[in-house]
């Protein structure tokens, strides 16, 4: 008895060491959400542009002649009236010495005819003179006044020809590399290009923003489900090439009256002021522009939103445990994301972290996001 008890003990345990444990469920993964619920957005929209200076002089000849000096150096701030080249004056001291002469010439003459008219008045009253030759003096006088005139224009001309020997800068700002040397000869006839002079402070940043947009934006606020920000008022943050935010806010100038048939894009203009020379000409930069508020906007974060490879839009969802995938339309960037303008309602539950842990219709553990988290 006491050995079937033993071979029974034995038999159970093989039958137990025999029998393969069941696989456990994998538990729901923990993901965190945020319960979308409708609230004023700032719609902002991102655009693209080119930084482009506020005044930009082309330093070019004005008289033909050798360049004798270069008074400036390459990068330096310039000021109105900075001399930048000499060209060599003396053929204009010439011949603005001969134009003196001329006009010393004639105010000589100008005063003999005048003179002459002057005696000739009395004698033709008593015909000591005929009427024909008092009628010849005053024509060789008034002759004689516009030759004076016309020396005194010459004069004037000499003077303004030996001035454009000295080549100055017609604004302040920062001139550039002179393109021509010491030596070369420089000519009126084609306006020789010498250097350049920008004002880069402040700058203004030409965006261009599509026709679509603009006529969707004027829909809504006619609408009235989104309301207009003024121009004067509007928002402007310059976003740089690295993606930092540039320190000084813009802007808005004006938004162009005319679309270009080549982009179907319409060009607004912003102003930023520029006291570290940060901002330089040509350089490419994206631009915040408040555009309007929405006072009902559905938003999430940006890591919340999926794409495919067709460009389609979508979020997950946790509804009654479970992950579900919800196609969604997309709307305008906005400070605290991007608002959602079909797909989810009110108190939709939207996963923003821990989407890579799922898929549609796995269990999840829910937590409330945090924001930098």
């Amino acid at each position: 008895m006491r050995n079937l008890l033993l071979w029974v003990v034995v038999a159970l345990t093989l039958i137990g060491c025999d029998k393969t444990p069941e696989r456990g469920q994998r538990p729901p993964a923990l993901v965190s959400i945020i319960t979308v619920e409708p609230h004023t957005a700032t719609i902002f929209a991102n655009l693209p542009g080119r930084v482009e200076a506020v005044r930009d002089a082309q330093i070019r000849a004005r008289v033909t002649g050798i360049v004798k000096k270069i008074t400036f150096v390459p990068g330096s701030d310039v000021k109105v009236g900075d001399v930048l080249f000499e060209i060599d004056p003396a053929p204009y001291q010439a011949a603005l010495s001969q134009a003196k002469a001329d006009v010393q010439r004639a105010k000589a003459d100008a005063m003999g005819a005048t003179a002459l008219a002057k005696r000739y008045a009395p004698l033709v009253k008593i015909n000591a003179v005929s009427r024909q030759e008092y009628d010849d003096a005053l024509a060789r006088a008034a002759q004689a006044t516009a030759s004076v005139l016309g020396a005194q224009a010459q004069l004037q001309l000499a003077e303004i020809n030996l001035g454009y020997t000295q080549v100055t800068s017609p604004i302040n700002g920062r001139v550039g590399r002179a393109l021509v040397t010491e030596g070369a000869l420089v000519e009126a006839s084609v306006a020789t290009q010498m250097a350049s002079v920008q004002q880069i402070s402040p700058v203004y940043i030409d965006v261009n923003q599509s026709s679509a947009q603009l006529a969707k934006l004027r829909q809504a606020f006619k609408q009235g489900s989104m309301t207009r920000v003024s121009e004067e008022s509007a928002k402007v943050n310059v976003l740089l090439e690295d993606g930092s935010t540039y320190n000084h806010a813009g802007r808005l100038m004006f938004t162009g009256f005319s679309v270009n048939p080549g982009t179907g894009e319409v060009v607004l203009r912003v102003e930023v002021t520029n006291p570290e020379l940060q901002l330089l000409p040509g350089m490419f930069v994206r631009v915040r522009v408040e555009q309007g508020t929405e006072p009902n906007a559905l938003t999430i974060p940006q890591q919340a939103l999926q794409r495919t490879a067709d460009g389609k839009a979508s979020v997950y969802v946790v509804k009654e445990g479970v992950a579900k995938i919800v196609p969604v339309k997309v709307g305008s960037t906005i400070d605290r994301g991007i608002m959602i303008t079909e797909g989810l309602v009110a108190g939709d539950q939207v996963i923003v972290e821990g989407l890579q842990k799922i898929r549609p219709g796995a269990p999840v553990n829910a937590k409330p996001w945090q924001v930098g988290s």
